[in-house]
């Protein structure tokens, strides 16, 4: 297992590779198939951090949106882990000099709640007004206001590996912004995979 998991500045060598293969693998101009090749010469060259901090600005982006979360599910003890994060909570930069923001899995083996959703069920989702959703009950005390919501699993060879997670968009969330988040998803699967389960 590739524990390289370790903080460095970031690369803009990281960010334009990460751009290309996301680019790619949203476009279609690029098999799933060809991208993972690439991507493991990507994680031979740059941390976990590195690169995830790349796919959050990219699903930021790619998404126009304003907050995302990107984590993984600790092989070790299935607890969700934010590695990359906007900080919408005065307690943000704790987890950020910790170098995570760790969510443990319940005893009933779910993560519960709206964060949790996506990786309890393995579906992909989005809401417009969250209190709205059956799962949700509100933001902790802090909490910037987070107006609308959406959530995917990161999925590698049908097992749940990971979450990305985007909130407050420019324009409203829509079925076509699932299918960037999934393609986004499925190409941070493959990273995830090479660091945590190879």
């Amino acid at each position: 297992m590739n524990k390289n998991i370790s903080k460095k500045p970031p690369s803009n060598g990281c960010a334009k590779i990460v751009k290309e293969l996301l680019e790619a693998n949203i476009e279609g101009t690029a098999h799933i198939d060809k991208i993972k090749e690439k991507i493991q010469d990507v994680c031979k060259s740059y941390t976990l951090k590195d690169i995830s901090d790349a796919f959050l600005e990219e699903s930021l982006r790619l998404t126009r949106s304003e907050n995302c979360y990107v984590a993984f599910v600790d092989p070790e003890n299935k607890d969700s882990v934010g590695i990359s994060f906007s900080h919408l909570t005065d307690g943000c930069q704790v987890y950020e000099d910790m170098g995570e923001a760790r969510f443990k899995i319940r005893k009933d083996g779910t993560y519960g709640g709206l964060l949790g959703y996506s990786l309890d069920t393995g579906k992909s989702f989005y809401v417009h007004d969250i209190s709205s959703h059956p799962v949700a009950h509100g933001l902790p005390p802090g909490h910037e206001p987070v107006n609308q919501f959406l959530s995917v699993p990161v999925v590698y060879e049908d097992k749940i590996v990971g979450q990305i997670v985007v909130a407050n968009p420019h324009e409203d969330y829509g079925p076509e912004n699932v299918v960037v988040a999934d393609k986004i998803a499925e190409v941070y699967g493959v990273v995830l995979n090479e660091f945590l389960y190879s």
